[in-house]
């Protein structure tokens, strides 16, 4: 076997390095190149030659210099202090870190190694444990319970555990089977953590937005890609999902985005109080900050990073989101990636393994049972962001197939100011039945048709517009332009809200939930006047502006407002009809 000391770097082409005389080494390990030992990561293996794709700028790196192979792949290290924090594509600290990071990919800043926590022991020295268990919490780690877990595949009894006190992370807190166990570990972020069973997505994920609850409602462990071209709110959508939606922990990708847009995002999180606690949002949220003149294979590994501490938070016992903004980016990272190793190119220029790498990420989500018989899920939501607004293009195209839902945003919804600017018509969710079925046991049972009777409203209006473009609204018939009126209530008063009024940002179920039934009545009631000879025209002058303001005018909770203002309308209908008599 090759000493590992007479590793060297023969070429630098980019971030393209080869070394000789590695040694044993595997692909995908990581490699230390030169002095300043900057991270890379073995990409291919051909006569004694190792190509090495760096992580970090590869500016001074040249021939001779040493090169220290790791003997493992890109891990992160999972412990306390992830919950707050902002870190890049390698989970290495962004927050009050030097200019240039330490190598470490996955460590603790230089000299936080004595980074002390409280950890207080949940089981007996003697107890016997098995993989997924609790050993411990450690107590000062933030809003949420830090549960110290027994190590994957270890098993047996608890030989020794420190009493409740002060101590550094990556110290021994227990030993279990002769195995030491500390408050952080280490996982390969290409690996899926396992887990005892995986459990059939029922129950819903409550983003807090209107058109996605009522009408592409998401499961808690599904999946969902939101594609759009440039400015119809991608970022803002992912935002308002993070700060509103009923999950534990929020990972917030950033991948390959600007950055002054994630700086907003990272500033905005920041200064949010969080709606479930009362204290930061942040305090709930990991930040993984890959901005778009980062390294790219930093960019590239950044949304496995994410999934990996999703998952460690999901084997909690937490209910964990991963939102990539945007995964058209990473696949851009694929594709720079392949070019200059030179694979064949498929589609586009992109590998011919991306759909290959979208399943693999996406299937990473799921509800399950963890080795420690609690519950736990991770949901991700990706952003696709195609060229010149192309649905058809890859990366979209690859992400429709492995998803349970899409969000399409619609660019001329956008520019007319319409938010969010979901497409009734171009989205789907391959969930409804599943969460059909949880609202039937849940105390909702008209949640389904209250769904299939505005989806229904919504394509017949869609359908209506496109004829009165041609003959003019007046030339419909009475009953069909109550329809065209339906469909505009139904967009304005239910499908657009308001992300910047403290009335509107969120919308919990029971208040949407008034809205849509508001709408349907009034519609009802047009459509029986209409049929009792009241011409169309008195009816669509009449005054719905409340109706319509209604979002903005009750509260969040206040669904029995939105039941007055509903009845005030159906007065002003039934007026007409008494007028008339």
């Amino acid at each position: 076997m090759t000493n590992r000391s007479c590793a060297h770097i023969t070429r630098v082409a980019g971030p393209l390095v080869e070394v000789e005389h590695a040694g044993n080494v595997a692909m995908s390990d990581m490699i230390l190149l030169g002095p300043s030992a900057l991270p890379g990561e073995v990409v291919a293996i051909q006569d004694g030659v190792v190509t090495v794709q760096a992580y970090e700028y590869t500016g001074g790196l040249g021939p001779g210099d040493v090169a220290v192979p790791q003997g493992r792949p890109l891990s992160a290290a999972l412990g306390p202090g992830l919950l707050g924090g902002v870190f890049d594509g390698l989970l290495r600290p962004l927050s009050d870190a030097p200019t240039w990071l330490s190598a470490e990919a996955g460590g603790t800043r230089a000299g936080e190694t004595a980074n002390v926590r409280r950890f207080v022991p949940s089981v007996p020295a003697g107890a016997t444990v098995s993989a997924g268990e609790v050993l411990g919490v450690v107590a000062d780690a933030g809003p949420l319970a830090h549960r110290v877990l027994v190590p994957p595949e270890l098993h047996g009894a608890v030989e020794t555990i420190v009493p409740s006190g002060q101590y550094r992370v990556d110290e021994p807190v227990a030993v279990v089977a002769g195995v030491p166990v500390s408050m952080t570990m280490s996982w390969p972020v290409r690996t899926p953590r396992p887990v005892a069973t995986r459990i059939e997505a029922a129950e819903p994920l409550h983003t807090g937005q209107r058109a996605l609850d009522q009408l592409y409602p998401i499961a808690r462990g599904s999946t969902a890609a939101v594609p759009g071209g440039f400015g119809t709110g991608k970022t803002v959508l992912l935002q308002q999902i993070a700060k509103w939606c009923d999950a534990d922990v929020i990972v917030y990708v950033g991948c390959g985005e600007r950055g002054n847009e994630l700086a907003e995002v990272v500033g905005e999180l920041f200064e949010l109080t969080d709606p479930r606690t009362g204290g930061r949002l942040v305090d709930r949220t990991v930040v993984i900050a890959n901005t778009s003149n980062m390294p790219m294979m930093a960019r590239e590994a950044s949304i496995y990073t994410g999934v990996t501490v999703a998952e460690y938070f999901r084997d909690m016992g937490y209910h964990a989101v991963v939102m990539a903004d945007s995964t058209s980016r990473w696949a851009e990272a694929l594709r720079e990636f392949a070019s200059r190793t030179g694979q064949l190119p498929a589609e586009e220029g992109y590998p011919a393994g991306l759909a290959s790498a979208l399943a693999a990420f996406y299937e990473r989500a799921g509800q399950v049972t963890t080795l420690g018989g609690g519950t736990g899920s991770v949901t991700i939501i990706g952003a696709v962001s195609p060229p010149g607004g192309d649905l058809t293009e890859p990366v979209t195209a690859h992400s429709e197939r492995f998803v349970r839902c899409r969000w399409t945003l619609d660019r001329d919804l956008a520019y007319a100011r319409h938010y969010p600017a979901v497409s009734w018509s171009a989205s789907f969710s391959r969930d409804v039945d599943a969460l059909a079925v949880h609202h039937l046991d849940t105390g909702d049972p008209e949640w389904p048709a209250r769904r299939g009777r505005m989806a229904g409203l919504l394509a017949a209006a869609d359908r209506l517009a496109a004829l009165t473009e041609l003959v003019g609204l007046s030339a419909l018939p009475g009953h069909e332009r109550m329809t065209v009126l339906g469909g505009r209530l139904m967009r304005e008063a239910v499908l657009q809200q308001n992300a910047l009024s403290e009335l509107d940002a969120y919308c919990p179920p029971g208040k949407g939930a008034a809205l849509v039934d508001a709408v349907l009545a009034v519609i009802d009631a047009c459509l029986r006047t209409v049929g009792e000879g009241i011409p169309a025209d008195a009816i669509e002058q009449l005054d719905f502006g409340d109706l319509v303001r209604a979002r903005e005018q009750v509260g969040p909770d206040d669904a029995a407002g939105v039941a007055q203002i509903r009845d005030a309308v159906l007065g002003r209908l039934a007026a007409l009809d008494g007028g008339r008599s």
